[in-house]
């Protein structure tokens, strides 16, 4: 498995909150907007999982499979051309702040490692610029 992991980010907020709002995919509902439509289409959330249609990837659907509370949520693909499969995990920095890494891990071969590593690496690191950024 090889993994691909976004950058450490500060989120000015406890880890409790970060944790309970990302936990419940529901909360991530008002985001949708701040999505560019020409990256990815149709987001769906419910309370474990989440759906979207990446062009000219397909459909990826995540689904919740793990809890550690307020350390870590991880995540595996039930639907999707890699199965992969991605965790966030957050530390506290202090009562008011903690830190949050995105990590995913994918079975490639050497050929397809080539061709999705800088995709996948983009794609990691503005979704953990993106969680970052919400209100918690």
């Amino acid at each position: 498995m090889i993994k691909f992991e976004s950058s450490v980010k500060i989120i000015p907020a406890p880890q409790e909150a970060v944790f309970l709002k990302l936990s419940d995919l529901t909360n991530l509902e008002h985001i949708k907007d701040r999505i560019p439509q020409d990256k990815v289409k149709n987001l769906t959330f419910d309370q474990d999982s989440m759906s979207v249609d990446v062009p000219p990837v397909g459909t990826i659907t995540l689904k919740i499979v793990e809890k550690e509370p307020c350390k870590c949520i991880k995540f595996e693909s039930t639907a999707s051309p890699m199965p992969f499969n991605l965790w966030i995990q957050l530390l506290p920095v202090g009562e008011t702040e903690c830190k949050m890494k995105l990590t995913i891990g994918v079975e490639l071969n050497p050929f397809m490692k080539a061709m999705v590593q800088k995709p996948l690496k983009d794609g990691i690191e503005r979704m953990a610029d993106a969680l970052a950024a919400i209100s918690y």
